[in-house]
């Protein structure tokens, strides 16, 4: 009973493994028709419908209908796998699983789309599957939007209001080690290491000045004053303020 999970009355911890040479073997039974096989083999992968599922536990949803999604999305891959390709079943189920539970997500979204869009988006994705099949390559929207008879604008608008909201922690790709997530892929133009470096390296600068030098450099670039207002507030001259300030950058400059 080591590690187990029960998810719809399924006890995982009881659930065969096999190997990737039995799995070969059943699947040729299976495309022979054999019933029984075909209901063991499914058994034998529920633990991959279980490890897909746990992607989505931040939405909100109940395990037992994510997990029912995705034995729906688990049987539409056996019933068109191609043993002629030679992937392991595996590769080519688990986008078919993700696929089936981000339909289940976009048709439960609590942000509610139209019954026609969702029918345009859904007839788009269609069209555009047809197309690459067609065309060996993926096709513009342009290109969908003449197959359907429907303005690109509105081709666009649909696709983009099922599309559900996607976790920055979501792993977009891993490879026998750590995981790329979402989050690696957004570029970030305000809080970038190379903007650490320079407020860093600014920092230690200005512990280099002496206190008024220091005061006058936060007065006129962190407060944003003139050298009038700072000169009046220190109570020297405005040459004075200019003098100091301008020996201050150059100084500065030095550990910059």
């Amino acid at each position: 009973m080591v590690n187990k999970v029960e998810i719809c009355g399924v006890n995982t911890a009881k659930l065969p493994v096999y190997k990737d040479a039995d799995m070969q073997e059943m699947m040729v039974k299976i495309k022979a028709g054999d019933k029984e096989v075909r209901d063991e083999f499914i058994r034998g992968n529920l633990r991959l419908v279980l490890s897909v599922i746990q992607r989505f536990n931040n939405r909100g949803e109940n395990p037992d209908d994510l997990f029912q999604v995705g034995c729906i999305g688990l049987i539409k891959a056996l019933n068109n796998f191609d043993l002629s390709h030679g992937v392991k079943f595996s590769t080519y189920a688990v986008p078919m699983i993700i696929g089936e539970v981000r339909r289940y997500l976009r048709d439960n979204n609590a942000i509610r789309v139209s019954r026609s869009m969702r029918d345009t988006a859904y007839r788009a994705l269609a069209t555009k599957e047809r197309l690459s099949r067609e065309l060996h390559r993926e096709p513009l929207i342009s290109e969908i939007a003449k197959e359907l008879e429907i303005e690109t604008g509105e081709i666009i608008r649909a696709l983009d209001a099922i599309q559900e909201p996607v976790s920055l922690y979501e792993p977009v790709f891993h490879d026998d080690g750590d995981a790329i997530y979402v989050m690696d892929q957004v570029s970030d133009t305000k809080n970038t290491d190379t903007q650490w470096v320079e407020n860093l390296s600014l920092s230690e600068a200005m512990k280099k000045l002496n206190p008024r030098e220091r005061h006058i450099i936060e007065l006129r670039f962190f407060e944003g004053k003139t050298q009038m207002e700072v000169a009046e507030e220190i109570s020297i001259s405005q040459a004075q303020v200019s003098r100091l300030e301008k020996n201050a950058l150059q100084y500065m400059r030095k550990y910059m």
